[in-house]
């Protein structure tokens, strides 16, 4: 039988993470509607069916993940088209499925996992059918690849969910870039994507009505409202930066959140917890994220499979993209995009995701190098 060792460096940081939510969920309750029910209780159970969750991939390994790895990406994708179709309406957006004595499931949460195992075994399986590729054979790669997280990014972005497609494209980017693929192909990329980006916004900026007739009104005000983000005002950013900056040292204590701003246990769970625990709080937080992002950094350098590596890749990225720009919006430093905290706000799918990495983190902390290929 197989002995397992569990990686205490992955699973601490997690555990303490955990109950920083929710307590701080917890405190934001004073300012979360009543209709979403005791959403304390309900983090406290995504939790437990997360741990269960990762005990169970713990008792199967990655390899399983691995070799279902395009079942779970076409899964993906129909519950995506599934819910432009039929999915109700929530703040005129068709994001989630609404189940009811549940909740409702986000299945773009999931979709990061699934293009993360896609792009991993493709990547693994090209570099084992061609061990020095041509620039041809490269470019048929790139372009397979991108087509593969083309599809749930343009569905995502039809929902609308700004913030996910770019977590995709994200994942694409870092995967690719520690597949060991010619340089050339992202210095090419990065002049197309400047290029692409300064003529999206030279519209936006000097030719409204142009834009508008090219890519509609609802594109434009999304623009609009990430863009706003530089005057600092609005509601959401006034009084998060007010609830932050007079928390002082030790913050305003436990369960006392002076201010109000919306969307308090999900985007900006960060300002709760800020203004309760103060800038000492903020410290062991931060402590506690960055610790968990260098022991996945370390476990990178460990001798793994290739695939584990290329999946390290992508978690890593997502989750520090996702830390950076969700603190940074809740004090001004980006835009207000939507974008949760890892572990710490709330959400079932976002946190069953999660979850989800933990398990295939602790899997690759446990796996002994093999080699295998995945079709």
């Amino acid at each position: 039988m197989r002995k397992y060792k569990i990686n205490l460096k992955i699973l601490i940081p997690i555990i303490l993470l955990a109950l920083i939510s929710i307590i701080t969920i917890y405190s934001a309750a004073t300012y979360t509607s009543k209709s979403l029910g005791n959403l304390t209780i309900k983090q406290t159970v995504w939790y437990l069916f997360g741990f269960l969750l990762v005990a169970i991939l713990v008792k199967l390994k990655n390899e399983s993940l691995y070799r279902h790895t395009w079942i779970l990406y076409i899964i993906g994708n129909v519950s995506l088209v599934c819910l432009l179709l039929f999915a109700s309406p929530i703040n005129n957006s068709r994001c989630w499925f609404t189940i009811p004595g549940i909740g409702s499931i986000q299945p773009s949460e999931f979709m990061k996992i699934f293009i993360m195992l896609t792009l991993a075994t493709m990547i693994h399986n090209f570099r084992s059918d061609y061990k020095n590729p041509t620039v041809l054979q490269e470019f048929v790669f790139l372009i397979k690849s991108f087509l593969i997280v083309l599809l749930p990014a343009v569905l995502t972005f039809m929902q609308p969910d700004t913030g996910a497609v770019l977590i995709y494209f994200l994942i694409y980017f870092c995967m690719m870039f520690t597949s060991g693929i010619r340089i050339r192909w992202f210095v090419g990329a990065l002049v197309f994507i400047v290029c692409l980006v300064g003529g999206f916004l030279w519209l936006y900026f000097f030719k409204e009505n142009l834009f508008i007739k090219i890519f509609g009104n609802s594109i434009f005000y999304r623009l609009d409202r990430i863009f706003a983000w530089q005057t600092g005002s609005g509601l959401q950013l006034e009084n998060s930066i007010a609830a932050i900056g007079s928390a002082g040292f030790f913050g305003h204590g436990f369960n006392k959140t002076p201010i109000y701003f919306p969307e308090a246990s999900t985007d900006f769970i960060f300002a709760v917890y800020a203004s309760n625990f103060g800038l000492f709080g903020v410290l062991i937080l931060l402590g506690i994220i960055v610790y968990l992002d260098v022991n996945i950094l370390l476990l990178a350098k460990r001798k793994i499979l290739d695939t584990d590596k290329y999946i390290l890749a992508g978690i890593l990225g997502m989750l520090i993209f996702q830390q950076i720009q969700n603190i940074a919006m809740t004090v001004g430093l980006l835009p207000i995009t939507g974008i949760t905290l890892p572990f710490v706000s709330y959400g079932g799918s976002s946190l069953l995701s999660y979850m989800l990495i933990v398990g295939i983190l602790l899997n690759i902390s446990m796996e002994k190098t093999r080699t295998y290929k995945y079709k």
